[in-house]
């Protein structure tokens, strides 16, 4: 392209942002002071990936002038620049300043550095990466391996509400301060809310032979038929001795009236594959359409990401443990959050409890949660200590496993853009923590991980090794590279979030 097209063209994209200001301005007018500027930065953003930028890398690279490919965390001031370069260039002067209150590569790589320095109240912060890594049970009793997880380079300490009680949850604290006063390196502490838990419930089988078991065989092909853990199956559908066997509880009942026929539920971390074909008041009938394992189980995981659930994000049971969690935690874990509404729930509860200081986590780990994701940093930023979580599990199962780095990378973009914090979750390492020898595959995805600002383990045997491993992919990468650069096409999670703000104001 010649450099009068790329002149003209890429300075009605900043036209466009500069016609936005006012829009800007009362959009981010509540943010706390410390995500001001943050919060502008990423409406400007929002409107840059309203167009698609891949047409111009190759000819702003041809001439030495910046290419737009790593311009999420200053916006405008990296478009000023590369239009005043580009008139530069054929004898045409123009103003350094802009007139607007803009922010600079430096400054917003130092913004996402205080902010997550802030997130995780960590001062000292070795290495850019954060560790985080989930305790398991046995860090109640077992003083030594907390110890021994500290040494290796764990920064955060998660412990999952979701299992264990009270007294156990107290013991591992009690255990982290201790390490704390006796080493002086201090361990944050991130307490995950559960949520709504969509699971199925107890699976009780008696085989030829007559023993239990706690689960149901299955095969591509067979019929399930889900019903309400608190009720009795239908009486109709016990006369049936197929369908009896294959009945499966749900925790949630309220899925069972949300579901519609021809929606896909997925089980287990989409392990098994199925579709709505039947529906009754108190049951819906799935088939298996794919069935990677012979087995299902009671407790397992459920995704519906073509139904609509009418759920609080905030259960009884997370009202109950709030208390207990902003007592001893450094920073709250938010699951389900789905919504910019369901932010402002959490805040209107910690104001109650006059925890303005915590800082808030928010899980990524639903379609709806990852479609509202701008809307939900900027009710976010009315605060200042938060980050984002990217739980890849669940959003593999919600969105297709082939969609997962696509959308991973969305997430980091936006997360940069608004100069928050990253967590990077799920399966890093797994291999090597529950078996004690990594997979290729893990390894360079753990070197990816660098991209984000802190990478969470999970639990398993070989967890020191694990996380010294990764401690050293993480010092090594951070030598290579700091995020890095992508063709930059129309971002269709922005036209959306672009045209809610607009018509919110």
């Amino acid at each position: 392209m010649k450099i009068k097209n790329l002149t003209k063209e890429i300075s009605e994209i900043y036209e466009r942002i500069v016609d936005g200001e006012t829009s800007a301005d009362l959009l981010t007018a509540k943010v706390h002071p410390s995500y001001r500027l943050s919060a502008k930065n990423l409406y400007r953003y929002l409107i840059l990936r309203n167009f698609d930028l891949r047409k111009y890398h190759d000819s702003l690279s041809d001439i030495g002038v910046s290419s737009l490919r790593s311009s999420e965390g200053y916006v405008f001031n990296n478009l000023h620049n590369v239009i005043r370069n580009l008139k530069l260039i054929q004898g045409i002067n123009t103003p350094k300043e802009t007139g607007f209150e803009v922010v600079g590569y430096k400054r917003g790589k130092h913004l996402l550095q205080r902010h997550t320095r802030l997130l995780f109240n960590d001062k000292q912060l070795g290495h850019y990466t954060e560790i985080m890594v989930t305790l398991p049970s046995e860090a109640a009793t077992n003083k030594l391996l907390i110890e021994k997880m500290v040494a290796k380079g764990m920064d955060v300490a998660r412990i999952n509400l979701s299992h264990d009680n009270e007294q156990t949850w107290t013991a591992m604290v009690r255990h982290l301060k201790e390490i704390e006063a006796t080493t002086g390196k201090r361990t944050a502490i991130f307490m995950d809310l559960t949520g709504p838990k969509i699971r199925t419930g107890k699976i009780t089988r008696t085989s030829k032979k007559g023993k239990n078991r706690d689960y149901l065989k299955i095969k591509k092909g067979n019929n399930l038929v889900l019903v309400k853990a608190e009720r009795e199956i239908d009486p109709e559908l016990q006369q049936s001795p197929h369908l009896a066997k294959n009945k499966v509880p749900v925790q949630l009942p309220k899925i069972i009236d949300a579901l519609q026929i021809g929606e896909p539920v997925y089980f287990d971390d989409g392990m098994i594959k199925t579709i709505v074909t039947e529906k009754s008041v108190d049951s819906v009938t799935v088939q298996i359409q794919e069935a990677y394992k012979t087995r299902l189980g009671s407790e397992k995981g459920i995704n519906i990401p073509s139904t609509k659930l009418n759920l609080p994000s905030l259960t009884k049971r997370d009202l109950a443990l709030l208390p207990f969690a902003i007592k001893h935690a450094d920073i709250i874990g938010y699951s389900f959050v789905r919504t910019p509404e369901d932010v402002a729930s959490l805040y209107r509860h910690l104001d109650n409890l006059g925890a303005n200081d915590v800082g808030v986590v928010f899980k990524i780990e639903n379609q709806e949660a990852f479609e509202n994701l701008p809307l939900i940093l900027l009710e976010g930023m009315k605060r200042e200590r938060i980050g984002v979580m990217i739980a890849r599990g669940d959003l593999a199962v919600e969105l297709g496993f082939e969609r997962t780095s696509e959308v991973q990378n969305q997430i980091l973009w936006l997360c940069e853009a608004a100069h928050v914090p990253v967590i990077w979750a799920t399966q890093v390492l797994e291999s090597l923590v529950k078996t004690g020898m990594a997979t290729r595959a893990e390894i360079s995805d753990a070197g990816l991980s660098t991209q984000a600002e802190c990478v969470m383990l999970n639990k398993g045997p070989y967890i020191a090794e694990g996380i010294e491993t990764l401690k050293h992919i993480l010092i090594k990468m951070h030598a290579h590279y700091s995020k890095k650069k992508d063709s930059l096409r129309t971002l269709h999670i922005a036209v959306q979030a672009l045209d809610k703000l607009e018509k919110s104001i």
